[in-house]
This record gives C-alpha cells, sequence and structure tokens, in this order.
C-alpha cells in the first residue's frame, strides 16, 4: 500500500511511529524527499496526517518521523495552544484533506509549560502576546499542580492531554469525525535527548475507541 492510499487511523499511526523509530535508531530511509516526490506532489497535497505540535526549534515534525514533502499537514503554535486559526487549520486536514489522524505532539522542557510553571508560582508576568501564550497553558499548570504533580514530564503529559481534550471539546467536525471512526487523534510527548514519542492519549485509534 502507498502512503497517499487511504489507511485506517491505526495503520497511519503505525506508519508514523515506524518512522520515530528509524529516527532514534539513526537509521532514517528520508522517503518523499527527492525530486520525483517534488514534482508528484506540486499539483496537489494528500497527507497522511494532521501533526499540532509546540513550535519548539527541535520539534521538526517530517525529521523526528522520518517522513517528506506531502506526508504531514503541520501546525504548530508554541505550547500548542489553539485559537481559532488552529482549529480552522485542523479541520481543513480532516474535513477537506481527510487525514485519518490527527497528532498533539508536546516535548520536554518546553518553554511554554515551564514559563507558565514559573507564572503559577508568582513570577512576574510576561509582556506582549507571550502571556497570552503563557495564560493558555496555566488551566493544565493548575490542574497538575491539583493533581500533586511535580515532574515535568507530569506537567508536559497533562497539558497534551488538555489540548487533545480541548481540541475535541471546540472542534465539532473534528468530534464527529472521531465518533465516525474515520479519523483518530492521538497525544503524543516527546523526548528531546532520545527523539522517541511516547503515547501519552488515544481518541478512536482503535474500532472501539480507546483512552489511555
Amino acid at each position: 500500500m502507498s502512503d497517499s492510499m487511504a489507511r485506517t487511523p491505526r495503520e497511519t499511526f503505525d506508519l508514523l511511529m515506524a518512522g520515530n523509530q528509524r529516527f532514534v535508531a539513526g537509521s532514517p530511509e528520508h522517503p518523499n524527499q527527492d525530486a520525483a516526490r517534488r514534482a508528484e506532489v506540486a499539483p496537489g497535497q494528500s497527507p497522511f496526517a494532521v501533526l499540532f505540535g509546540c513550535s519548539d526549534s527541535r520539534l521538526a515534525a517530517e525529521i523526528i518521523f522520518d517522513r517528506g514533502l506531502g506526508d504531514l499537514f503541520v501546525v504548530r503554535t508554541a505550547g500548542h495552544v489553539m485559537g481559532p486559526e488552529v482549529l480552522g487549520s485542523i479541520e481543513y486536514g480532516v474535513s477537506l484533506l481527510g487525514c485519518p489522524l490527527v497528532i498533539v505532539l508536546g516535548h520536554d522542557s518546553c518553554g511554554a509549560v515551564g514559563a507558565a510553571r514559573d507564572a503559577v508560582g508568582g513570577a512576574p508576568a510576561a509582556e506582549g502576546y507571550v502571556r497570552d501564550v503563557i495564560e493558555r497553558v496555566t488551566p493544565s499548570i493548575l490542574a497538575s499542580r491539583a493533581a500533586g504533580h511535580t515532574e515535568d514530564s507530569d506537567f508536559i503529559a497533562e497539558h497534551v492531554r488538555a489540548s487533545v481534550d480541548l481540541l475535541l471539546d471546540r472542534s465539532r467536525a473534528l468530534s464527529e469525525a472521531v465518533d465516525a471512526g474515520r479519523t483518530a487523534v492521538v497525544g503524543l510527548s516527546y523526548r528531546l535527548t532520545d527523539g522517541t514519542a511516547n503515547v501519552v492519549t488515544t481518541r478512536g485509534l482503535d474500532a472501539v475507541g480507546a483512552a489511555v
């Protein structure tokens, strides 16, 4: 089956994670990155997954998952916070491009999460629109603190879960696609040191749905 053919959410997820395993092992295949692929996708795109992740420069989606041109529909913001533009972009990938998978990608040592933790702890407020980013991350920090968490990994995981929940709550188009089995949403946490992308939570990944 070629990468451009229709896949189930589970098959799509397995394809993406196989690429991450190659990246971690130091044996990437660099698929779809040559001149032939450039010419192939020039008339139109048919990506197989939406990747909504943090803007951190160390989180380059096509590298992490060993993919190439036309494979991923990527949306990135600091701290993977979302507004109408993000929701519209993700819905475009799912409703118009037919992507059967949406990945929400967080990572350790996230600056936005760290800044929100500092702000909750009483640090001086940030200026400009950076403050807006921090305020959108803050509910995740408060929930994680209320649960008694102290480790960075727990705060990151909580923010990934909160982002998945908020995305499904705010996007009727996406939640209906998940309910119908056309699309799944998976929250992943990326480790900067070893390159692994680890599952935090899933919605609709298998036929009967799942929640981790």
